[in-house]
């Protein structure tokens, strides 16, 4: 009877998704010819709930909220690194995504190689920052789908065989198919239910852990004594002097990494104005006590004597919940986390397939192609990309779309300088900015894979462990900087600014603004 519980209300939520997304339509405006700026920024006219609404959808991942839980259940400490990285990404947003909306909404651009280009006049650049956030994003895409089947099989809710892999394509198809008709609206108004369904859902979860154990106290000593800490000094909940710096650094290069993803970047592009994106990014901190609370699950799951399979602690926290609460509550917290998955999937999507549509088709394949024929092809290849993030999990490895996944944060990392620093001035030559990518990338992919697919490691032989991302990013800056004074000294041509910022370092002064708060 509990089992059937559960699984109606999961439909339920399942359900409800899906009958929002049929009502995404009525956020199309009647009056607009059909763009790519409508189908894949929602004409650029969400206000400040909306945003809200998405861009923490967005940001906070299904994965994001199975994986730390995961990482505290099975290190401890060094899974809260995800805490202050999301607090650092507040300010940075409030910064940096409001003026590049500025920009982006001014001149017409939806992607941030589109800025690229008009900043620095580079076509080469700008392709590279496109494929980049294409690559990084297509992993990022499949992790959606392993943290859906993580949640269904730890509540029981994934049949073996092929049933099982067919009810996680139906759970998708939905959302597909709403994207490819409606584009960033779809994942929008799904958005609504999932804040609702993970904040209601996870704050019966933490009363009934804090009852069960008698209060923080006590869920904090019982983990500490899974882990094997008997002394409170030395608690493997407690960070250690040697892991701070990767800890720090970590922190850190995610959150300036967060903000380069083309599918966070879609999702700040779709606010109808600059106001609104600071008011936004003033309210993300409740997403990111949301994120602090997944984590203490991962502790109380151990404290709890949850024992999650080998290899699969993501599925701690889902079992701690089909332990501690009754079939409907268990069902609608696994029904929150899937709906989680969804939005920042269909959002990922779109943005990998805008970003093949400006910087790749448009530009190379075919330069005339109208407004109607960019929202078909963008429809086809965000379809596509779905497709492929469903074959990549079912062909290969969990393990796999793991370590492309790290690897992946690591890669967008690199065009941080051309985007972001691209903002404030427009000193670092083009030609050098492609340098420093190219040496960031080779090196930040080196250390990787040279420490088995992880992305903490030590420069050199007993040096402190840090990010490698971080350590790829100033190599990336110090090669640009390097070599910029060189190429203007030998008369290597840049190409024209066609954003209107300050060339030189910025003065503090602010942008023109136009309509619209751009």
């Amino acid at each position: 009877m509990a089992g059937a519980a559960m699984t109606a209300t999961f439909l339920a939520v399942i359900g409800g998704a899906s009958l929002l997304a049929v009502t995404a339509r009525r956020l199309r405006p009647s009056d607009r010819l059909p763009s790519l700026e409508g189908w894949a920024l929602a004409d650029r006219s969400l206000g400040p709930g909306w945003t809200w609404l998405l861009l923490g959808g967005t940001v906070y991942t299904a994965y994001t909220f199975t994986a730390v839980p995961g990482l505290a259940y099975g290190n401890g400490a060094p899974a809260f690194f995800a805490v202050p990285y999301t607090v650092i990404v507040c300010p940075l947003a409030f910064v940096l995504l409001s003026r590049l909306w500025s920009v982006a909404r001014r001149h017409g651009y939806i992607t941030a190689a589109d800025f690229v280009r008009g900043r620095y006049g580079s076509a080469p650049l700008a392709l590279v920052v496109a494929l980049t956030g294409i690559l990084a994003t297509m992993p990022y895409l499949a992790l959606q789908l392993l943290g859906i089947r993580a949640v269904l099989t730890a509540g029981g809710l994934y049949p073996p065989g092929a049933a099982g892999d067919l009810a996680m394509v139906a759970v998708f198809a939905g959302l597909a198919v709403a994207t490819y008709r409606h584009g960033l609206r779809a994942p929008t108004v799904i958005a609504a239910l999932k804040a609702v369904a993970v904040f209601v859902s996870l704050t019966a979860v933490c009363w009934l852990v804090l009852d069960r154990f008698g209060g923080p106290g006590a869920v904090f000593d019982g983990a500490a004594r899974a882990l094997g800490g008997t002394d409170p000094a030395h608690s493997p909940l407690v960070l250690t002097p040697g892991q701070q710096p990767a800890y720090a650094t970590l922190a850190l290069g995610s959150a300036l990494a967060l903000l380069m993803y083309p599918h966070v970047l879609t999702a700040g592009f779709a606010a109808d104005g600059r106001r609104t994106l600071r008011k936004v990014s003033a309210g993300l901190p409740a997403w990111t006590a949301l994120l602090a609370l997944f984590g203490f699950l991962g502790i109380a799951a151990l404290a709890a004597g949850v024992r999650a399979p080998v290899g699969g602690a993501e599925a701690a926290v889902p079992m701690l919940v089909g332990r501690l609460m009754p079939g409907p509550l268990a069902g609608l917290v696994f029904g929150s986390i899937v709906v989680g998955a969804l939005v920042p999937a269909a959002v990922m999507s779109i943005a990998a397939a805008t970003g093949f549509v400006r910087n790749v088709y448009v530009e190379y394949v075919h330069p005339t192609a109208t407004p109607k024929r960019q929202v078909r092809v963008a429809r086809a290849v965000s379809l596509t990309a779905k497709l492929g993030a469903v074959a990549f999990v079912f062909g290969l490895r969990d393990q796999d779309a793991i370590n492309l996944q790290l690897l992946g944060g690591v890669w967008i990392l690199q065009i941080f300088p051309a985007v972001a620093v691209g903002l404030y001035t427009r000193w670092l030559h083009p030609r050098a900015l492609l340098a420093g990518w190219a040496a960031g990338m080779t090196a930040g992919t080196y250390l990787v894979v040279r420490e088995g697919f992880s992305s903490i490691v030590p420069l050199v032989a007993g040096s402190p462990e840090i990010y490698a991302g971080v350590a790829a990013l100033v190599l990336n800056l110090a090669v640009a900087v390097a070599a910029t004074p060189v190429l203007t000294r030998l008369g290597v041509p840049r190409g024209p600014d066609a954003t209107g910022l300050p060339s030189r370092p910025y003065s503090g002064r602010r942008p023109p603004t136009g309509a619209n708060n751009a």
